[in-house]
């Protein structure tokens, strides 16, 4: 059993914490958030709260720490755990900038411990099946990727909350929704080249943006077509076109309620046929195969290159937000 103390308690931090409420693998020994009011609305969590950071790398029953603070803290978070031994979840994204990933990174590295990502995306029933059909060459050669990934949730978040900040959460569709698709292109075609991005404000009055499109190529050739808008409702699509035969997953409903996808495929002269996955723990999936590595067992599924080709994509979307411009990765 890995003992874990999760920093950050809003919204996402609590969910982590009932998701792993009856997991066999890891257990939530401590909460931290230096927000009283966060660490109230956490108390029904049935586990010891501090305010302080420290406490985490200073307890010897704390094995790692899983950060759900904003992005801005990750990387010093990062190196402070890895130095202190302690392995490190980190929500995403796992950081803004190429230099504070590759900071973050050396230090897990020289350390040797686990880092794990929040890119839950990945161990859905629908996409394991997808990449796995993709591997064997179901599809023929993967050509492109469109995907959308939506919603409107943070209409209910008040105005000064750190999800809304440009300086917080830059490129706000990226932070929140979009850099799950980023990283499933990423796991399908490899290290990405090039990236054009257009952020808008038009549905709200988020001042980090509310629609987001991005067009990523990649160094093999394969091109990925990402959408994320906050102010439409719920909407989960991502499709892989092969030069045989395409594939679709649809979300039924919101991933953290999840009701389980449709999957729709077409081979060449075949028809299309459509399959239902049910609702699967995807974001306790992701936690306890961090739990697995930090034990021993198969190495965690996301490498440390991947990651680092996420954050440089994350920071070269940021800069074509801003420029308008098509910018390498």
């Amino acid at each position: 059993m890995i003992r874990a103390a999760i920093v950050g308690l809003g919204w996402w931090g609590k969910t982590l914490a009932r998701e792993l409420a009856t997991s066999p693998e890891l257990r939530i020994v401590l909460g931290i958030d230096p927000d009283d009011r966060s660490r109230v609305g956490a108390a029904d969590l049935g586990m010891p709260l501090s305010a302080r950071f420290e406490d985490a790398l200073e307890r010897p029953d704390v094995d790692a720490v899983i950060l759900c603070s904003p992005h801005r803290f990750h990387a010093d978070q990062i190196v402070a755990a890895a130095s202190a031994g302690k392995h490190v979840f980190c929500e995403k994204p796992l950081c803004t900038t190429a230099a504070d990933g590759a900071r973050a990174l050396a230090a897990v590295k020289a350390a040797g411990v686990v880092l794990g990502i929040g890119h839950e995306r990945r161990f859905e029933p629908a996409v394991i099946a997808m990449r796995e059909a993709l591997a064997r060459g179901d599809y023929g050669t993967p050509l492109l990727m469109e995907a959308n990934f939506s919603q409107d949730k943070f209409f209910a978040l008040p105005p000064d909350n750190w999800r809304l900040s440009p300086v917080e959460a830059p490129v706000g569709p990226l932070s929140a929704t979009g850099i799950h698709l980023v990283d499933l292109a990423i796991a399908v075609f490899g290290r990405p080249a090039e990236v054009w991005a257009r952020l808008a404000t038009r549905g709200s009055s988020f001042a980090n943006g509310d629609t987001l499109s991005v067009t990523m190529a990649f160094e093999n050739g394969a091109t990925a077509t990402l959408t994320a808008i906050l102010a439409t409702p719920f909407i989960g699509r991502l499709a892989v076109f092969g030069s045989q035969g395409w594939i679709e997953i649809r979300d039924r409903t919101h991933p953290e309620k999840s009701t389980g996808w449709d999957v729709t495929t077409v081979k060449r002269g075949g028809v299309a046929d459509t399959v239902f996955h049910p609702p699967h723990p995807a974001v306790r999936d992701n936690l306890e195969a961090f739990a697995r590595a930090i034990s021993g067992g198969a190495a965690y599924p996301v490498s440390a290159e991947e990651m680092e080709f996420n954050v440089r994509a994350f920071e070269a979307i940021s800069r074509s937000a801003a420029s308008g411009r098509i910018e390498r990765v």
